[in-house]
């Protein structure tokens, strides 16, 4: 930047001793003019000495100007500051502080005076259509959660800082959206958008705080508000999911089925139940794992032979 801005306090005063000031010299400059013109209409009463007239209307001129000249611009540097707000102070062209103490103050009159709000605000983004990191379709929306913390800078540093805290959040989040898939295969070796919401919010945050700090703007949250596939593919990635699912739901059912298959002849061999060969273990394991897999009731039928009849 051509221009680095540095905070800084203004100068002020107490705005009720300043205007216990202002009244006392407008009282003793009302008392003046008010003495004088009284002494005009002596001399005028007694006489039309000019000597004397030039002299009393010469003092209330001066008197008239002082007045004017002190107590009515003094007016115009009176100024109250709200809490959690400041107000940057510019004397001809320079800037000369900010004052962010709240109360009832006075400060140079011919500063020019201008507002900026310190409250925390939250701005929702509208829903992008990017391509993440694997080319695919995605729509994607945030709230951003942010606050003023430099007013000096908000107000110099950009043009309008409300629109380029905008403009600069919709950056951020397209450049999130490419950085990450928004699915993995493997979530545990490669982070995604909807797997690891905790990393995205920090890494968004981090983004939107370098891209905001020239504006003397911190970022104090920053959350995807809108997660989805664009409608184009939606329909195809909600099957890809669903059959995955199945998959390793069915992963799950038979690796569980085997173990419990595995743990029913470590028990008959070791109770010595009944001994059984080869051919015999593997009909029962096969049975087994068509009872423990099946989607649907199976019907027992018994054998009332061997299995070799």
């Amino acid at each position: 930047m051509k221009h680095q801005i540095r905070e800084f306090p203004a100068f002020k005063i107490n705005g009720f001793i300043a205007l216990g000031i202002v009244l006392a010299l407008a009282i003793f400059g009302s008392w003046q003019v008010w003495s004088t013109i009284q002494g005009l209409i002596e001399v005028l009463g007694r006489s039309l000495r000019v000597g004397d007239f030039a002299d009393l209307a010469e003092i209330g001129a001066w008197l008239g100007t002082a007045l004017i000249a002190l107590v009515i611009p003094s007016l115009s540097g009176f100024l109250t500051v709200e809490p959690n707000q400041a107000i940057v102070l510019v004397f001809f062209g320079r800037y000369v502080g900010t004052i962010q103490e709240a109360g009832f103050w006075w400060t140079n009159p011919f500063t020019d005076k201008r507002k900026v709000s310190l409250r925390v605000r939250n701005f929702n983004s509208k829903i992008l259509k990017v391509n993440d990191a694997q080319g695919s379709p995605i729509e994607i929306a945030s709230v951003i959660v942010w606050q003023v913390i430099e007013p000096a800078k908000s107000k110099f540093s950009v043009d309008d800082y409300e629109q380029f805290v905008a403009i600069q959040s919709e950056t951020a989040i397209r450049a999130l959206a490419i950085r990450y898939p928004y699915d993995a295969p493997d979530e545990q070796s490669i982070p995604s958008l909807r797997a690891v919401p905790d990393e995205i919010a920090l890494f968004l945050q981090k983004e939107l705080q370098a891209r905001l700090e020239v504006a003397g703007v911190e970022v104090v949250e920053a959350k995807l508000s809108h997660l989805a596939y664009a409608p184009e593919i939606a329909q195809m990635m909600l099957r890809r999911q669903q059959a995955k699912a199945m998959i390793d739901a069915r992963r799950q059912i038979v690796e569980s089925a085997v173990g419990m298959v595995d743990e029913a002849l470590k028990r008959i061999s070791q109770q010595q139940m009944i001994d059984l060969d080869d051919e015999r273990k593997a009909a029962m394991i096969n049975n087994l794992l068509v009872v423990l897999t099946s989607e649907q009731n199976i019907q027992p039928v018994v054998n009332t032979g061997s299995l070799y009849t």
